[in-house]
């Protein structure tokens, strides 16, 4: 029996979630509810649209056609109500808040977390979630509130913007450098070992980086992880190609070939159009072009 009329915008909140993910246990964790209460929302939604939303398969649940046709409706309530959150912060007298960034293991760990109590200092009433992830993250579906990337990531609704770019050279261990001698020059990177990512794990293209500085590289390691990366290039391992954010004055590895054998990728932000608006995210994501730009002058990045 269908009851329109009880349509509650917390059920549509978890359908969108389930949507997005798939799965039950997911949205439980993301939208911080129980189990229960994720399955009763989606069971309340059915009842007041008088028909199920999605497939339940063996992978997880699927939109059906009533779904599809009802994902772009619920997309635009919870714009609306992402807009009028905006409005609220903006009432705010200081930026406060919860914001969800979402970027790749290297920058995230051997970068920004170090700079997390600055970020504190500056904004004193948001709470940060740094969230690493080895692929895309949706903003525009709302995987996290704002996406900071080494490419323009692809979308509609997103509001992108380049804030800084950073260097990537060769680095290797003292060890490694005393057993196989340094390179004299690039030609000579051909008689040398390598540590770089693993080919059929790369889901984000940027991270390709090492034959744009060294062809056909003699690969002894591969490994999904830029921290495993490093690690294993301080052991003596081989030559590893890093950005400058991961090698500070006190990691114990020295260039290789600096100036000659190099690349850069560029830092971008984005978050939807629908929180421009918003004091928490604006304030995040100045800082980070602030704290980026302060950064590249000092030669960190």
């Amino acid at each position: 029996m269908r009851s329109i009329d009880l349509l509650d915008w917390d059920d549509l909140r978890v359908f969108l979630d389930v949507a997005r993910t798939g799965n039950l246990s997911q949205t439980s964790r993301r939208l911080r509810i129980d189990h229960s209460t994720v399955s009763r929302r989606i069971s309340q939604l059915e009842q007041a649209l008088g028909s199920g939303v999605f497939e339940r398969t063996r992978s997880g649940f699927k939109l059906n056609d009533l779904g599809r046709r009802l994902l772009p409706h619920a997309e635009a309530v919870e714009s609306a109500v992402l807009r009028v959150r905006s409005e609220v912060d903006d009432t705010e007298p200081e930026a406060a808040g919860t914001v969800r960034l979402a970027t790749m293991e290297g920058i995230a760990s051997l970068y920004l977390a170090s700079r997390a109590a600055l970020l504190k200092e500056a904004a004193p009433h948001i709470t940060l979630e740094l969230v690493t992830s080895p692929q895309l993250i949706h903003v525009n579906r709302r995987e996290a509130d704002l996406f900071l990337s080494f490419f323009k990531p692809p979308g509609q609704g997103l509001i992108s913007k380049k804030i800084g770019s950073f260097q990537l050279g060769l680095y290797a261990s003292p060890n490694y450098l005393d057993r196989r001698g340094m390179p004299a020059a690039v030609a000579d990177l051909g008689d040398h070992d390598f540590i770089t990512y693993i080919e059929d794990l790369i889901q984000v293209d940027t991270v390709r980086w090492l034959d744009e500085v060294v062809r056909n590289p003699r690969v002894v390691m591969h490994s999904s992880s830029m921290i495993a990366q490093r690690n294993a290039a301080i052991g003596g391992l081989g030559i590893v190609l890093l950005p400058r954010f991961a090698v500070h004055e006190t990691t114990p590895l020295v260039p290789v070939l600096p100036g000659h054998a190099f690349t850069t990728r560029e830092i971008w932000t984005s978050f939807h159009q629908d929180l421009q608006f918003s004091a928490r995210i604006r304030t995040v994501s100045d800082f980070l072009a602030r704290q980026i730009q302060i950064d590249m002058s000092a030669g960190i990045l």
